[in-house]
């Protein structure tokens, strides 16, 4: 089977440029320029007017499953992430039970292999006395290492300075860290308690899982990476001060790299009278200034990747109080739309936000044939429709708890069509059914 996609306009490495593309055994066999007489093609699609990318690679996810599905499982999140222009996803590890074992790993790419409608991989959990399981990876197939500095569930909390530095020299992969100091944190809550009790408004967040709190964390890890030479990547910066822990080099040349999530480019803390809890994430959604501080980072490379940390809850869970409301929420159908939002607004380029979700993703990783629209590659692309808007609404979610933090928003782009390894996974507003994922792999 053939695939034609025709006079569409291609923003992939940092160029635009009227382009055709052609597919054949899921991988982009020809690149056509304007005016190239064009081949045959059993299916022929014409993008005259629409915009075609390479798929957006998600490197952090909780997609719930195994054990936590009456929230999400991979088969709804991977549907959501298909219809939001997402072609591939790295999934972390505080399922129930925890990733914390290869044989657990390894169930879930067997899940994945049979219900996910776009490409996989996981992360490793990494704990204070789980080493040998660490050593033992198969680094083609697992994307690296989750280490959580800060609280978390079961027993993922790696609170041990000497584990950490075992676990930078020892794994020999990415090993990305959730930094926020505990310490700092309950001594914020116990006071924020004291005064509000279990109801806090949900407006001290911020307060409470403080910059403080993550520039403490940060500093630790950076400092610990560098001793060891370790490969240390900082997930989700929400503060401007982490920035100063961070180089500019290209991501081929550094150490220590950093990601950054959408809901920190998109919200501020004004929100949180808006929208309460429906914006409690760890870190937490904090000021203005951090907001443009972190854009301006991704412009200077100081921070390399955009992603969602996308974790569902249930909407009645989100609604208790304060302290009983988990932290996370569901972003992965709308990251795309949110990062071209922001382009239309001028904060940056289209092909800034081609760099941070496809390319970078795919070379921090070391993705094999992924994040890019060359020949030889897999054909992840997704075609845009620039003149039909899209608004976030319930009825249109495709994840399991039905909620957004983005109801209402409308947004100028639209996701037309979703290709996974050249098959086309969603178009035009639906699933077609098409099951065509593949188990990411990792230059080793």
């Amino acid at each position: 089977m053939t695939t034609l996609i025709k006079n569409a306009l291609l923003i992939n490495e940092n160029k635009s440029e009227y382009a055709s593309v052609f597919i054949e055994n899921q991988r982009i066999k020809k690149i056509f320029l304007e005016n190239e007489n064009l081949p045959k093609a059993d299916i022929n699609i014409d993008a005259t007017g629409l915009i075609l990318i390479p798929g957006i690679i998600d490197d952090q996810v909780h997609f719930r499953e195994p054990g936590l599905t009456h929230k999400a499982d991979i088969a709804s999140e991977s549907a959501a992430a298909a219809a939001g222009g997402l072609t591939s996803f790295i999934e972390m590890p505080n399922t129930n039970p925890a990733s914390i074992t290869n044989q657990l790993l390894n169930e879930k790419f067997e899940i994945a292999k049979n219900t996910s409608f776009i490409n996989y991989s996981f992360m490793l959990g990494a704990t204070n006395d789980n080493i040998q399981e660490i050593k033992n990876i198969d680094k083609s197939r697992v994307a690296g290492i989750k280490m959580f500095l800060g609280s978390s569930t079961g027993n993922l909390l790696v609170d041990d300075d000497e584990v950490v530095k075992n676990i930078l020299n020892s794994s020999g992969s990415v090993v990305a860290a959730h930094c926020e100091d505990d310490g700092i944190i309950n001594y914020n809550l116990k006071n924020f308690k004291a005064k509000y009790g279990e109801n806090i408004p949900s407006e001290f967040h911020p307060q409470i899982r403080s910059a403080e709190a993550c520039y403490k964390s940060s500093a630790k890890a950076v400092e610990i990476a560098k001793k060891t030479g370790g490969r240390l990547h900082i997930f989700h910066l929400s503060t401007a001060k982490e920035i100063e822990l961070l180089s500019n080099k290209p991501i081929s040349e550094k150490k220590i790299t950093a990601e950054v999530c959408v809901h920190h480019l998109w919200f501020n803390d004004a929100d949180y009278k808006r929208l309460g809890n429906k914006i409690k994430w760890n870190p937490a959604v904090k000021t203005e200034n951090d907001r443009l501080a972190l854009i301006q980072a991704l412009k200077d490379g100081k921070i390399d990747v955009v992603a969602t940390d996308h974790a569902p809850h249930l909407l009645e869970e989100k609604m208790q109080v304060y302290t009983k409301s988990p932290s996370g929420g569901p972003m992965v159908q709308h990251s795309l739309l949110v990062m071209l939002e922001l382009a239309e607004q001028n904060y940056f380029s289209i092909q800034n936000v081609i760099q941070w979700m496809c390319h970078n993703p795919a070379e921090l990783f070391g993705i094999i044939d992924r994040g890019f629209v060359r020949e030889g590659y897999f054909a992840d692309l997704v075609l845009i429709n620039p003149n039909i808007s899209t608004k976030v609404k319930k009825e249109n979610l495709l994840y399991k708890c039905k909620w957004s933090p983005l109801e209402g928003e409308v947004f100028k782009y639209s996701v037309q069509t979703t290709f996974v390894n050249g098959k086309i996974v969603y178009d035009n507003g639906k699933l077609t059914g098409e099951k065509s994922a593949k188990q990411l792999e990792f230059k080793v």
